[in-house]
């Protein structure tokens, strides 16, 4: 090596550095690759994509053949640069060439190629793994060696490099993907993933319509006003009982009474014949099961009961299907049918309206693991039956409550 002339000694060293920042650079870029891209880029069958989660699958191997490389690499360029110290500038060129040279691969062979691997890491990794691949096979017995005795280390240490570790997102991980996704993902479709992910974390008695509030049959009417509300529902289906719900006799669909209806020939026997049995459901079932027992029972509507056996309030397939795409609405001002605009800007909402429904029509963040309705949030944060007029700051938010209905709430303004 000390035959060859100055000018090939500089030509090895150069080429020793390029190869420093391949192997530097490459070993970022591996190591930067997100899994989940990875994956739809074997699916495409992008070159070297395979290649590059075969060798992510032991990155000790991995490691151990890059830093092999890179470290050999390294040492002989520092023999090549003594030798040109020694003929330029003899023992004294000696320091120099080794300062000069720590700034050179410092800069030129791990800062520069490390950055750049990092901003864009698949435009080197899958050339790398092409590389790799063969090297490791060539290179296996000393790589394995070098394993060995760095694995053997880490026991030492308690640390077990042969577990299998799960690489899967979490719900919670997933959500925050999908919010900081930018403009990668429309907002409509991100709303829908998000909802997507809330039926997991949400019940059905976080969206019913309680008791209070079900349009349904009472037999007990009479049977021209039993007649009027099935001419005048907006709903598809509806229950039918004796006197009050707990005393639930079934479910109608309107459709089946078409015809009594044309006739004017409603008959109490034969509505009860015509409707279906109850479904009763537990009022902590989550939605996303509630939503695949829907599909499995053939049902769209259902009782929600508590661990008593006591009716809390009716949940439909819309009801679930709306958490996910939104209200069947195009105006944003009516977002929720529970909330009206006011000319002068202020808002009047019904104190009925569920709280994740409030959250989510005027984007509020107000807590949802207590009362799942505005009236009973109120009740709670003021421990007391306020009267019309109060004035109250609940998280925040500035409320006045307008109207009472009994001991319930039923109607807040807000600006």
């Amino acid at each position: 090596m000390t035959d060859l002339s100055i000018n090939a000694l500089f030509g090895i060293l150069v080429l020793l550095i390029i190869l420093s920042a391949f192997f530097s650079g490459s070993e970022t870029a591996l190591m930067r690759l997100n899994r989940y891209r990875l994956l739809h880029h074997i699916k495409n069958k992008r070159l070297g994509a395979e290649l590059a989660h075969k060798l992510l699958q032991r990155p000790d191997r991995l490691i151990g053949l890059i830093l092999l490389g890179n470290n050999f690499i390294n040492i002989f360029a520092s023999s090549i640069a003594t030798i040109i110290a020694l003929k330029l500038y003899g023992e004294s060129g000696i320091a120099i060439a080794a300062g000069l040279l720590t700034f050179i691969i410092l800069i030129f062979s791990e800062v520069a190629p490390k950055t750049w691997a990092a901003f864009h890491p698949e435009r080197l990794a899958f050339p790398a793994a092409i590389i790799y691949t063969p090297l490791l096979k060539v290179l296996y017995p000393i790589v394995w060696l070098i394993n060995s005795l760095s694995n053997q280390l880490l026991k030492l240490f308690g640390i077990n490099i042969n577990q299998n570790t799960v690489d899967s997102m979490q719900t919670d991980e997933l959500r925050t993907v999908v919010t900081e996704a930018g403009e990668l993902i429309p907002s409509q479709h991100k709303a829908m993933l998000l909802g997507i992910l809330d039926l997991e974390h949400s019940t059905v008695e976080d969206i019913m319509t309680p008791t209070n509030e079900i349009n349904g049959i009472d037999l007990s009417d009479d049977i021209n006003e039993i007649e009027k509300q099935l001419l005048n529902s907006s709903y598809s289906n509806l229950p039918i009982f004796n006197e009050n719900i707990d005393n639930i006799q079934g479910v109608i669909r309107i459709k089946d009474v078409t015809s009594m209806l044309f006739k004017h020939n409603i008959n109490i026997k034969e509505l009860a014949k015509l409707s279906a049995n109850p479904y009763f459901i537990p009022n902590n079932t989550s939605l996303y099961q509630q939503l695949i027992n829907f599909q499995k029972n053939k049902r769209r509507f259902a009782m929600v009961v508590n661990e008593y056996g006591v009716i809390l309030g009716i949940i439909t397939l819309q009801d679930v299907l709306e958490v996910v795409i939104g209200e069947f609405t195009t105006d944003p001002s009516d977002s929720s049918p529970d909330i009206q605009r006011k000319d002068d800007g202020s808002l009047l909402i019904s104190a009925n309206i569920t709280i994740r429904e409030l959250n989510r029509s005027l984007n509020w963040d107000l807590p949802t693991s207590g009362p799942k309705t505005l009236n009973g949030l109120i009740i709670e944060y003021l421990e007391a039956i306020p009267e019309p007029g109060t004035s109250l700051k609940l998280y925040n938010r500035p409320l006045e409550i307008i109207q009472m209905e009994g001991n319930a709430i039923k109607l807040i303004k807000t600006l």
